[in-house]
């Protein structure tokens, strides 16, 4: 290879190095590229399914405690209805149904009977199954179940799989909890009063008729 030759292989490869040197490298490590975390809406789009399939009752007839078929003697307004237990004015929760923060005072405002339930609590199943019937009776005073302790998507597969439509919040916050002092074993009842009183339901500890929740609420 004459001298000439030689020279031209030389420059070429010094070009070659420094186009190498000049490129833009992502893994610089005094300037790392931190990958951007990506929105996951794969839960979001199963609990919407989930939600479907369970066709709960919406939270939202709570609101004011307002009339229905199921209950006549229920009416908003000043006549001793208060804006729900005092403690919790400012708590959000979510509503199972529909995935919505509700005010959890508004939610309890006027008479409420309130069942703390969990996916896992088998005692539980068939207490939903009764109330899911009392709340559907005339004359029956609202029911609102709070699920807590557990997940949303299989709170929404129990109710699918044992055909109850009661609407229910999802305590995430855990203020429900403390706020009604729930014991450690579930399932646990409280009747809320009209004036925001908050009482146990301790005879029966777990509903198993119809009956025994009308001599509750009275």
């Amino acid at each position: 290879m004459s001298g000439a030759a030689r020279w031209s292989v030389v420059v070429l490869v010094l070009a070659v190095a420094g186009v190498v040197a000049l490129w833009p490298r992502g893994g610089d490590p005094a300037n790392p590229v931190i990958p951007q975390p990506q929105r996951d809406t794969s839960q979001r789009a199963d609990l919407g399914v989930a939600r479907n399939k369970a066709a709960l009752r919406p939270c939202d007839q709570f609101s004011g405690n307002p009339a229905s078929p199921a209950s006549p003697s229920t009416s908003p307004g000043p006549a001793g209805t208060s804006a729900g237990p005092e403690a919790l004015r400012g708590v959000t929760a979510v509503c199972l149904g529909d995935g919505e923060r509700v005010d959890a005072a508004t939610a309890l405002s006027g008479r409420v009977l309130v069942n703390f339930w969990a996916s896992w609590c088998a005692p539980c199943r068939e207490e939903l199954r009764v109330l899911d019937d009392y709340s559907q009776r005339p004359g029956a005073i609202p029911v609102l179940g709070v699920q807590v302790k557990s997940g949303e998507a299989d709170g929404l597969d129990l109710l699918s799989r044992i055909g109850v439509h009661l609407p229910s919040l999802v305590d995430d916050s855990e203020a429900l909890l403390k706020t009604f002092k729930v014991p450690p074993a579930l399932p646990a009842s409280f009747l809320v009063g009209a004036d925001g009183s908050i009482t146990p339901v301790t005879d029966p500890l777990v509903f198993t008729s119809v009956d025994q929740v009308r001599e509750v609420v009275g």
